[in-house]
């Protein structure tokens, strides 16, 4: 699970709810049925009009998603590194058959390393690998951030049916007031709650998710170049040590494999990990 990201869901809600708690006696009049389902309905029936559904019912999937940690971290890259510097070894050492045989568990679980290991199999050059997954990455990019551009566009929708909402709220109220000028009070407090519903719904749901689905896509993204990169060099058949230099030039210098460091046998550096499972 992502930590932070529960932790946050939980503080917003908790200082708003904490807040209503010390400022009324009357907490039940911010909870209202039909200021519910005008504005969650209203916003998903918009994007419904608006996106094919397959992509809506994705993103709502995607939004959930982000409540679990994210498998591409910082320790991810480091790891990438030296796995790509260690088939630079058995290159040397075996061919590109070698190359096939040490990293046939790792395309099993990833479709972006599978796909770029066959590149550099199939004997393209360097460049040839670097501008096919350059474009494999970008393609990839432009299709997961669909889903953060459909919540971020929910987001924008949400506070508009909170208005609709309070705008029916008051026709009702303003039809009522002849009757009983005493209830124009508590029917202008419900129909506001509407509009209360709808901003929240979009600063504490829909654009966080949709920030936080963008950024995890950037983070993949940069995984994936650092990749493509390390296995254009090794179709290159560039020397493990070019290749560390070359891959540590795009990471914090915190993050730097270091070759002489796994030589001495630490385990941490000396065993790369098969990396995250999806790209």
């Amino acid at each position: 699970m992502s930590i932070a990201t529960i932790l946050g869901v939980i503080f917003g809600f908790g200082l708003f709810v904490g807040s209503i708690i010390l400022s009324t006696d009357n907490v039940f009049i911010f909870l209202n049925l039909p200021s519910f389902i005008m504005v969650l309905g209203g916003t998903l029936a918009a994007t419904f009009i608006s996106f094919e559904p397959r992509f809506v019912v994705h993103s709502l999937r995607t939004m959930a998603g982000i409540l679990l940690a994210h498998e591409v971290g910082r320790a991810i890259l480091t790891h990438e590194v030296g796995r790509v510097i260690r088939w630079g070894y058995v290159i040397q050492k075996g061919g590109l058959a070698g190359l096939e045989t040490d990293a046939a568990r790792a395309r099993k679980i990833d479709r972006f390393l599978s796909y770029g290991i066959d590149l550099v199999i199939t004997g393209y050059t360097g460049q040839e690998v670097r501008e096919i997954l350059a474009n494999t990455v970008e393609t990839t990019f432009q299709r997961n951030t669909v889903y953060s551009d459909i919540l971020r566009n929910m987001g924008a929708t949400s506070p508009a049916f909170g208005m609709i909402g309070t705008l029916v709220g008051l026709i009702i109220m303003l039809d009522k007031m002849g009757e009983d000028p005493a209830s124009l009070g508590p029917g202008m407090a419900v129909a506001l709650v509407t509009t209360l519903y709808g901003v929240l719904a979009a600063r504490l749901i829909f654009l966080p998710a949709a920030n936080k689905v963008q950024q995890r896509e950037e983070i993949v993204r940069f995984r994936n170049y650092l990749l493509a990169e390390g296995l254009a060099l090794l179709a290159e058949r560039k020397s493990p040590r070019y290749i560390q230099d070359k891959m540590n030039s795009y990471l914090d210098p915190a993050l730097h494999f270091s070759i002489d460091s796994m030589m001495r046998g630490r385990p941490e550096v000396a065993k790369p990990t098969n990396g995250p499972s999806e790209a």
